[in-house]
C-alpha cells in the first residue's frame, strides 16, 4: 500500500479525519476505524496493528483531555478496568496471532463496534451503581489481551458494557474510555515493538489527519452534539470492512 499515490491519498485523508472525528466526540480512539479503512485500501496485515495502535494514542488522549476538562471522569471508575488491562494489552501486543484469525476476530469486533455507534444498547442509565472490583479487574484484564492482539484500545467494548450495567453515564463512559484506550495503545504498542515488530513510518504521515478531526470531533463530543447521519456513514464504511474481511 502506498499512499503517496494522489489518488488513495485524498480519499484516505478525507476517511481518516471523518473517523476520528466520529469516534473522538463519544471518546474514543478510533482503531476500529482506522482498521476498517486499512481493510477496505488494502494495506498489509502487519502494517495495520502498529498503525491503528499508533493513531489510537494520539486521538483517545485528545478526547480525553476535552471530556476532563468538562468534568466527565471518573478516576474510581477507570483505574480499577485499567490495572488489569495495561499487562493483558501489553501481552496482547506480544502475541503474533494467524493472519486468516486476525481478519475474523477483527471483522467481529467492528461488527460490535457497529452496533455501539447505533445506539442498539440503550440510553443513558438513570440510576449509576458502583461495579465489584472482581467484575473490573476480568472485564479489563479480558478486554485488553483482545485489544493488544488486534490493534485496538478496547473502549468500543468497555464503552457498551459501562452503560448496559449501569455503571456510568454515557459521558462518563466517554472519559473513562478514552484514558482506557490510551494507556491501552500505549502498553499494546510496546509489546508489539518489543517482539521486534516496527511502526511503519508512513503512519506517522496519518498522525496530522486524525489530530485534526479527533480535535474537532472531541470539542463537540464533550459539550452537547448530534451525530447521528456521521455514525450512519461511519456504520456503513464498518459493514463494508466487516463484509470484505470475512470474505477474503
Amino acid at each position: 500500500m502506498d499512499i503517496s499515490q494522489l489518488h488513495i491519498i485524498i480519499p484516505l485523508f478525507i476517511l481518516l479525519a471523518l473517523v476520528a472525528f466520529m469516534y473522538s466526540s463519544v471518546g474514543h480512539g478510533g482503531a476500529s476505524g482506522y482498521l476498517a479503512l486499512m481493510a477496505l485500501f488494502s494495506f498489509p496485515i502487519l502494517v495495520m496493528k502498529p498503525s491503528a495502535l499508533l493513531l489510537n494514542i494520539f486521538v483517545s488522549g485528545i478526547s480525553f483531555w476535552f471530556f476532563k476538562k468538562s468534568k466527565h471522569f471518573e478516576w474510581e471508575l477507570f483505574y480499577p478496568f485499567a490495572i488489569a488491562s495495561i499487562p493483558a494489552a501489553f501481552i496482547g501486543g506480544y502475541i503474533e496471532i494467524n493472519p486468516g484469525l486476525y481478519k475474523q476476530i477483527l471483522a467481529i469486533f467492528l461488527i460490535v463496534a457497529i452496533i455501539r455507534m447505533l445506539n442498539v444498547f440503550g440510553k443513558t442509565p438513570t440510576k449509576i451503581r458502583e461495579p465489584r472490583l472482581w467484575f473490573s479487574l476480568v472485564i479489563g484484564f479480558s478486554i485488553g489481551l483482545f485489544s493488544g492482539m488486534i490493534g485496538i484500545g478496547g473502549g468500543i467494548i468497555l464503552s457498551p458494557i459501562l452503560i448496559l450495567l449501569g455503571i456510568a453515564t454515557m459521558k462518563q463512559a466517554a472519559a473513562v474510555s478514552a484514558l482506557f484506550i490510551f494507556v491501552n495503545s500505549i502498553a499494546g504498542i510496546v509489546g508489539f515493538t518489543v517482539k521486534g515488530g516496527e511502526i511503519p513510518i508512513d503512519a506517522f504521515y496519518l498522525v496530522p489527519v486524525v489530530i485534526i478531526g479527533g480535535s474537532i470531533g472531541a470539542a463537540f463530543g464533550s459539550g452537547k452534539f448530534n451525530s447521528k447521519t456521521l455514525t450512519n456513514l461511519l456504520a456503513a464504511v464498518l459493514v463494508i470492512a466487516s463484509v470484505k474481511l470475512f470474505l477474503i
